[in-house]
């Protein structure tokens, strides 16, 4: 009889009291949530090079193909067909004064071609990726003047591709 006591003292019901957990978790998921960084993420849409399906287009003799090569040394402005238009330093001391320059230079051409709306940029293999987005921020934005403004648009459809060799380095080789 004894043996049997001993047992039923031995299941004794007991609720799990979870109220301290509770409160920690009301203090700690908003404060995870507000010290939280969200990343911004802009997406801009490019045009890759495709297959050669792709790129059977009809030419039109009168649009002119913008193309800024990234050089290791320069900027190259040119028109596909026309040659180079200007040419820019990319030395680091002179990079951010050169894209100001080329977004100069771009608004001249937008001015005459307000329909223009697509420009070809070709890096070279071994071009930085923050050279690459730079470049694509010059060609594609007018930068406002005062902080009250929008920027303006430029080259909005950006193409993205390889550069030529370079033939001031052949003639030099």
């Amino acid at each position: 009889m004894l043996r049997k006591r001993r047992n039923r003292s031995r299941e004794i019901h007991t609720e799990l009291n979870i109220t301290a957990f509770m409160n920690l978790m009301v203090v700690l998921i908003p404060f995870l949530l507000l010290t939280a960084v969200f990343s911004q993420v802009s997406v801009l849409k490019l045009d890759l090079p495709g297959s050669a399906s792709d790129s059977e287009q009809v030419i039109d003799e009168e649009q002119l193909n913008l193309e800024v090569i990234i050089r290791a040394e320069r900027l190259v402005l040119a028109e596909r067909r026309a040659g180079v238009l200007a040419e820019f330093p990319a030395t680091e001391t002179e990079l951010q004064n050169s894209f100001k320059l080329l977004n100069e230079k771009l608004q001249e051409v937008k001015a005459r071609r307000e329909d223009m709306r697509a420009i070809s940029i070709l890096a070279e293999a071994d071009t930085p990726y923050d050279l690459i987005i730079q470049t694509m921020d010059a060609v594609r934005v007018i930068p406002p003047l005062t902080t009250d403004e929008l920027p303006g648009e430029l080259f909005p459809d950006i193409s993205l591709g390889s550069a030529p060799p370079d033939p001031q380095t052949a003639k030099q080789e």
